[in-house]
Order: structure tokens, then sequence, then C-alpha cells
């Protein structure tokens, strides 16, 4: 007979001793992703299943905790903001703790990773959740006002389960890119999950105008494939910055295809925005990563915002013409008036750029980018 100690049991908070749910995906899809749940007590937890990747499962449960303000999560100071505890030999199937670390000749080694602020700490995170809120309800209303809109595109109709499946090849979602057949790239997402993988192949580009329509493409079909099946978009993120992380690899449109992906669907993907930043680093980067932030900020200027944007200012005296125009573009969609006389100072650039929009090429100089963003400040 087990003693009481190897009996399985539901899953309990360190900190209050209640029994908590089963952690489950967030809304908000990530970099790293993992279940998360709340406690009645005010806890914040996530699951790692394997139990090999607690470090990076303490990161996100601090900053979901925090309402996925990042600063504030880093000043934040063990025991003194916060408390921290874990519940292992976690089964994320049977959502029990087995003591015995097997079940049904299944290893266990999953951990509940468990998150409680201080009240003090709480208020201030609460203060800063409503403040983000207030603030995309505020460019949710501008954007209906304006020429662009961010509304969710509406769900997918069900896919006749009867029907011929189609089979994807690198041929047929070629053709079907260049033609810009959005649809019939969607029905192949559906009917074949490596369409999204051959997609992704297309952006090794030499030429940006193809690079930038495919890029666009791309965040057309899994803006509308999100609808159904957000997992398969959220994995395809994640190999695009694998792929930008891969010093053996050119990053030749993936940034592009990440800005496109997230600025279609930043009710689902937002979170991904602030990464875009660490690829201003790389003069081979700095294009792609600004047209993305700018794409986002066009229906979502809340998500910029919220990042250390402020230390882009310095772009705005490139070399480069075009990096000068696409910050110029961006900060006037963030109305970022903080920047408003570095902007003026280029109201005499009438250096000619190409910039892309909805996938085509468009001409345009720094000058009259400029005389845009200040009227957006100015109102």
């Amino acid at each position: 007979m087990a003693s009481k100690k190897q009996v399985n049991s539901k899953p309990w908070c360190p900190f209050c001793g209640m029994d908590v749910g089963r952690p489950v995906e967030a809304p908000q899809r990530k970099m790293t992703e993992f279940p998360v749940g709340r406690c009645e007590c005010g806890a914040i937890y996530v699951c790692d299943a394997t139990g090999h990747n607690v470090g990076s499962a303490m990161v996100e449960c601090l900053v979901y905790a925090c309402g996925e303000e990042w600063d504030l999560a880093w000043e934040l100071i063990p025991e003194d903001d916060y408390l921290t505890g874990r519940v292992e030999d976690y089964d994320d199937v049977t959502h029990q703790i087995c003591p015995k670390r097997n079940l049904d000749g299944r290893g266990v080694r999953g951990v509940l990773y468990f998150v409680r602020l201080h009240k003090d700490v709480a208020e201030i995170a609460d203060r800063f959740a409503k403040k983000k809120e207030l603030e995309a309800q505020e460019a949710s209303a501008e954007s209906e006002q304006g020429t662009r809109s961010s509304t969710v595109p509406e769900v997918e109709p069900a896919r006749d389960p009867k029907r011929k499946k189609q089979r994807a090849s690198k041929m047929v979602v070629k053709k079907l890119v260049e033609t810009g057949d959005i649809d019939s790239l969607l029905d192949l997402c559906f009917d074949d999950k490596r369409t999204l993988r051959f997609m992704q192949r297309l952006l090794y580009e030499p030429d940006p105008v193809k690079r930038y329509k495919t890029a666009w493409l791309i965040g057309q079909v899994t803006a509308r494939l999100s609808t159904r099946e957000p997992a398969p978009v959220a994995d395809m993120l994640h190999r695009l910055f694998e792929s930008c992380s891969d010093s053996a690899s050119m990053p030749w449109g993936m940034v592009e295809a990440i800005g496109a992906i997230v600025s279609a669907r930043t009710d689902i993907y937002g979170a991904f925005a602030r990464h875009l930043l660490n690829f201003m680093g790389d003069e081979g980067t700095q294009e792609a990563a600004l047209w993305g932030l700018s794409e986002i900020a066009a229906t979502r200027p809340d998500l910029i915002r919220s990042t250390p944007f402020y230390s882009t200012f310095h772009f705005l005296e490139h070399d480069n013409p075009v990096v000068r125009g696409l910050m110029v573009r961006l900060l006037g969609r963030i109305k970022a008036k903080e920047a408003m006389f570095q902007i003026m100072g280029l109201q005499k650039d009438e250096t000619e750029i190409t910039l892309y929009e909805r996938g085509e090429p468009v001409k345009t100089t720094v000058a009259a980018l400029v005389k845009e963003a200040l009227a957006g400040m100015q109102g």
C-alpha cells in the first residue's frame, strides 16, 4: 500500500494552500510561452512541463504578474517586492502531483512556478494594466476615425471535412505567392501545415520588392489563419526569430515577415513587437525592423510606446535616408512629441526614398514624411 506521501493529489498554491486550476495558454502569444494560471489569493503561476526550463518560466511568470511590464519586472527585488514558490512532480496531462514521478510508465518532471507580488507592488502593476487598457482603447478609437482599421478579422468559416484536401508543394506555393492569391494560400494552409514553411523559404530573396511582397502576403494569410488556428502562426514567429538569430544564415525577409504577422494580429501576437528592437543594432536589419515597428504602430501605437523606443531617436540622424524616413514615420504614428524638435530638423531633407505599403513600393521623400508626422502630432 502506498504511503500518504506517495499518493497522487491535486496541485495547490504554496502561499494559501488552496487547490489551483489547470494552467492554460495565455490569449496573447509571446516569445517564451508557458501555460499560465491565477490563484484566488492573487498568485500567478506557470507550468514547465519538462522541468528543464524553470529559468525561463520564472521570468515569464514574473513579467505576467507585472502586467507584461518588463521594465517594472526587472526593477523588483525578490523577497522585498515579491515571493516565489514552486510545486514539483506536476503532470500537465492529468493535472495532478505525482510523488512517484511516474504515471502509467510515463515520467513526470513538471514544475509549477508561483509568484505573488507584495500589496504595494501589485497595486503598481494594476495601475500599469489599467493604463495599458486605456491606451489600447484610445488607439482603437483613433483607428476607427483614421484611414486604417485595427479590427480583428472575422473568424474563417470551417472547411468541409469531407472535401479532398490539397497537398502543398514548393512550386504550388511559389505560384500562388507570385499571383498574390491569398484565398488559395489560406485554403492550402488549412489542408497542409507545410504551406507556411514553403512561404517562409520564399523570403530568401535579394530583390526587396519581392521580399516585402511575400512578407505582406504572409501577414495577410496568417491573420486569417489565426482566427481558427493561432498556434501554427506562433510557431512560425518562433522559427523566424530563430532564423534571424542564426549567425550562419542570411535574415532576408525574416524581420519583414515578423512585422507583417504581428501588425496584422496585434491582439494575439502584440507581445512580439518589443523584440523587433533587438534588430536595430545590425545595419542589415535596421530598415526591416523599423518598417515592422511602423506597421504595428499604424494600428497599435500603444504597443510601441510601451517599449524603450526612445533609445531609437538617434536614428533620425542616420546616414541612410531610408532609415531616417522610416524613423520619422514610426515616431509620427506613435505621436512621439518628445522627438518633435529633432523631426523638425529634417523638414528640408528632400532625399527621395522607397517605402513599402501593402507589399508595393511607394516613392516619397524624408521631408514629406516629416510633414505627415508633424501633422499627426499636432492633431
